[in-house]
């Protein structure tokens, strides 16, 4: 081969070689700039699907909006219940008919926001409505007769401010609120509104409430009566230790029922109390009533009642486990409303708390001190509510207070139903400012004013303590709680230091020597060894190679 030839050769290898290198490069240029067109068309059409999707949904909004004003104009004839273009735009119509107000749609979200900080207020709201709470009575209208006897009071509590919109809206609602923060018109107000627009149609026994104690039932009733009254609806109390013929009497005309689960089931078998056609059911302190062993009597009135329609309401202090399986057992995606730390056991802050450590046997000698200390000057009429833990004990004291001067009224198992109301209203409108009780009044019950209350024995767990001191510092009132602390009840002296220190109050160093490590519950039956376990779940698969 020549030389001219072997060089052309060369030529052709180098021209090759730099021709794939460049065509690759072109390839891959031309394939990026393929991808890049197909991503901005790709984009475009995404677009201008977004825009006509919107568009679509801001024109059904539109048709919706003008829709829901002619249906609003339609049925309200009248001048003073009209419906505005600009109030509809401002005040969503939920599905039963609850309306938002315009003056609460022109509070600022700032306002709500500090509302809800300020309270602790938590919603968990499935349905995802966000509705507003009431800040002011101006920012809802009920029925004349039930707007004038709520506009007694300055404004809504919390509780009441945010479960009335969603309860007016026709849903279940879980309220998981202290004791003392207005429960009883938070449910009351609704049930009655909603009884009065139904109208006569409406017959037999609409609503039920069940409470755990004859006490509490005796005061909801005395809460809802002053709505019922006026609203022209007819309401009664049912509850064991009284003869049953004025509860069959009462029954058969009554539209809103209050009562105790024994007295209610006896009424229920023997056919006086009908309840096919209860479309609102509320348990109250629905944790007590679990606590007490009432489940398969809630479950038997529950199924009593109408199946489909009923509107269900939860109110309880705290939310354990068997209060939300039952929970999610008879309602239908409810709301919860939790106002405060509920899920962790807390004492109002309102409340000065003070432990002392004495001898078991000094107890009653310093019970008499502590009287002239919070009954004494210008505190001499103020109202004293001294705990005991049993009936017997109480009976002692009782005997004691008496034969030192004291007018004491007393609520405890050996007292007859008639004893007991008698004690309660005598401390109720001051005719006796000592009242002497065991557990049996220490949840639920409102005794207004009362400024201090003793607890010469601590009850058998903190959640009692807890719940015995929230008879003062209620309604916003701030008040005193004295404790006798002895050496007998040290296994709880680590969760009462906890209770102290969750709410900012003082620990003795005397209760800190007992120790502050919180015992473990244990159970009835299997003692330090059982395990509480939740059963709802599901076991876990384990797959080996």
């Amino acid at each position: 081969m020549s030389k001219g030839q072997v060089e052309d050769r060369k030529r052709k290898y180098d021209d090759v070689e730099t021709a794939i290198p460049n065509k690759l490069k072109k390839d891959k240029k031309d394939k990026k700039d393929k991808k890049d067109k197909k991503d901005k068309k790709r984009k475009k059409d995404k677009k201008e699907k977004k825009d006509k999707k919107e568009k679509k949904e801001k024109k059904d909004k539109s048709n919706k909006k003008s829709k829901d004003l002619d249906d609003l104009k339609a049925e309200n004839v009248d001048e003073q219940s009209s419906v505005t273009q600009s109030s509809v735009e401002a005040a969503p119509v939920q599905e039963n008919g609850y309306v938002q107000s315009e003056k609460l749609s022109h509070v600022s979200q700032s306002e709500v926001d500090e509302f809800y900080r300020e309270n602790e207020v938590s919603v968990e709201d499935p349905s995802k409505l966000s509705l507003r709470p009431l800040l002011s009575f101006s920012h809802i209208s009920l029925s004349p007769e039930i707007q004038d006897e709520i506009s007694k009071f300055p404004k809504p509590t919390p509780i009441q401010a945010v479960s009335w919109p969603y309860l007016l809206s026709g849903k279940d609602v879980v309220g998981v609120a202290e004791t003392g923060s207005g429960k009883t018109f938070a449910f009351g107000v609704p049930a009655i509104h909603n009884l009065m627009n139904a109208g006569s149609e409406k017959k037999g026994i609409q609503v039920l409430v069940i409470s755990p104690t004859r006490e509490l039932a005796s005061q909801i009733y005395d809460n809802l009566i002053l709505i019922t009254k006026k609203a022209g609806v007819h309401c009664c109390c049912v509850y064991g230790g009284v003869p049953k013929d004025e509860q069959r009497a009462q029954l058969k005309k009554a539209q809103v029922v209050v009562a105790t689960p024994g007295r209610l089931l006896d009424l229920i078998d023997e056919g006086s109390a009908r309840l096919s056609n209860v479309s609102y059911l509320v348990l109250d302190e629905a944790d007590r009533m679990l606590e007490k062993g009432f489940e398969e009597d809630i479950k038997r009135i529950i199924g009593s009642t109408k199946a489909t329609g009923r509107q269900t309401l939860m109110f309880t202090a705290t939310w354990p486990k068997e209060v939300r399986e039952l929970a999610s057992t008879f309602m239908n995606s409810p709301v919860k409303i939790s106002i405060g730390n509920r899920d962790e056991l807390s004492a109002n802050k309102r409340i000065t708390q003070i432990v002392e450590v004495v001898e078991p046997f000094k107890k009653e000698r310093k019970l008499l001190e502590l009287l002239k200390k919070y009954q004494s000057g210008a505190r001499k009429n103020e109202k004293v509510l001294i705990f005991a833990l049993y009936k017997k004990e109480a009976s002692r004291v009782e005997r004691n207070l008496q034969y030192n001067g004291y007018k004491v009224a007393a609520i405890h198992g050996d007292l007859s139903q008639q004893q007991r109301t008698q004690a309660l209203g005598e401390f109720k409108s001051g005719v006796s400012n000592l009242l002497l009780a065991t557990d049996v009044a220490a949840r639920g019950l409102d005794i207004p004013n009362v400024k201090t209350v003793i607890n010469l024995t601590f009850p058998l767990t903190v959640e009692d303590y807890v719940h015995r001191i929230g008879r003062t510092g209620r309604a916003g009132q701030t008040g005193t709680a004295h404790t006798l602390f002895t050496e007998q009840e040290k296994h709880l002296a680590g969760a009462l230091v906890n209770v102290l220190n969750g709410a900012g109050q003082p620990v003795p160093e005397e209760l800190k020597k007992f120790g502050t490590h919180t015992k473990k519950k244990e159970h009835s039956a299997y003692g330090a060894f059982y395990k509480d376990i939740d059963t709802t779940k599901k076991a876990k698969k384990i797959t080996f190679d």
